[in-house]
């Protein structure tokens, strides 16, 4: 191989491991996007002493309509607990979870209605959540959604479709049933997600 051939083979080699090593360094310098926690799907998440609360919203037709609670709440406590939830204009309901379990407010048994959303569909609201085994409580801005997304119209208050046992007009204090399950790492996927 003569001198020449020899250089250029020598810089293409020096250009190609200087082109692996800027690319690589960018995910270097770059943080991952994996190791930070976020909703993923419509609702909210939040934690509250042992209760775990993922994908959390509020289905309702306006600000003043009945709205319903949808998500998942995980108990990791040995200890069966309540999770109160007030809304706006003293609206209020519970949802029951067993010890090591959790309950999923999508399903049809699981209904946690406030009398009042609090909010137009597509804005936020504050809710106070509150666990009665340690009496931990905070505010959350939950988003409120309506039943223009057709995975949402089956638990819109008062609508046709509504599936579930709760009255159409619901009392400021409605009380969610419970679905037993023994593994809390099933999937938790939201209403039609």
């Amino acid at each position: 191989m003569n001198r020449a051939r020899r250089n250029k083979v020598a810089l293409a080699a020096a250009a190609l491991g200087l082109g692996l090593l800027t690319m690589t360094g960018c995910g270097y310098i770059t943080p991952q996007q994996t190791t930070q926690q976020y909703s993923a799907s419509d609702g909210i998440r939040a934690d509250l002493g042992p209760l775990e609360l993922r994908n959390i919203l509020i289905v309702s037709a306006g600000e003043n309509k009945p709205g319903r609670l949808l998500g998942a709440v995980y108990n990791s406590s040995s200890k069966d607990v309540k999770l109160r939830v007030n809304g706006a204009k003293g609206s209020q309901t519970e949802v029951p979870v067993k010890a090591n379990s959790y309950t999923l407010l999508n399903d049809s048994t699981d209904e946690a209605i406030l009398s009042t959303s609090g909010g137009a569909p597509g804005s936020l609201v504050d809710i106070k959540v509150t666990e009665d085994g340690t009496n931990v409580d905070k505010t959350i801005k939950v988003p409120v959604l309506d039943a223009t997304l057709k995975e949402y119209q089956e638990y819109l208050p008062g609508s046709a479709t509504a599936t579930g046992t709760a009255s159409s007009t619901p009392s400021p204090s409605s009380s969610a049933g419970h679905v037993a399950s023994p593994s809390p790492s099933a999937s938790t996927s939201g209403a039609g997600h």
